[in-house]
């Protein structure tokens, strides 16, 4: 699980990458879908994974508001800030967690351990996809979301 975590963190951090090529004004651009422009969905990215994980160990819900965020230098700092702490957790889950039931503020239903980890997992590809068809909008070559030559091992 930790492997599929770590292609979603590199992604991540290639994206935040390529998005130093645009100005802060074309980050927050209003665009079609998702959280609605590139420098948002970032942050959202990493709120949705870090509540989550915080909810899997039992912690509280700790909000992000994403109009504190206006650079994608805050943005990474944001994301190497929670990385530490997640990765850390993943390296000490273990698959006997994995159908253990987790309940959050933020929905009536409770979940498997497994099924909140795929989901995170999920949820960032399904962002980076829309990441991939601005960067087309705007004239420029997405990041490469291959598996293929990553070393990820």
């Amino acid at each position: 699980m930790i492997t599929l975590f770590r292609y979603n963190w590199q992604v991540r951090e290639e994206w935040m990458e390529w998005s130093k090529q645009l100005t802060n004004e074309e980050l927050l651009q209003r665009r079609t879908g998702g959280i609605g422009n590139i420098l948002y969905t970032l942050v959202h990215i990493i709120d949705v994974e870090y509540s989550w994980v915080r909810a899997l160990q039992g912690e509280a819900d700790e909000q992000i508001d994403m109009k504190d965020y206006h650079s994608i230098d805050q943005v990474k700092y944001l994301s190497d800030k929670y990385h530490e702490k997640i990765e850390k957790f993943l390296q000490d889950w273990s698959i006997e967690r994995e159908n253990e039931r987790v309940k959050v503020s933020w929905d009536p239903v409770s979940y498997t351990h497994g099924e909140v980890l795929r989901h995170i997992i999920a949820h960032e590809i399904h962002h980076i996809g829309q990441l991939s068809i601005w960067a087309r909008e705007v004239g420029l070559q997405p990041v490469s979301p291959s598996w293929i030559g990553r070393k990820l091992r």
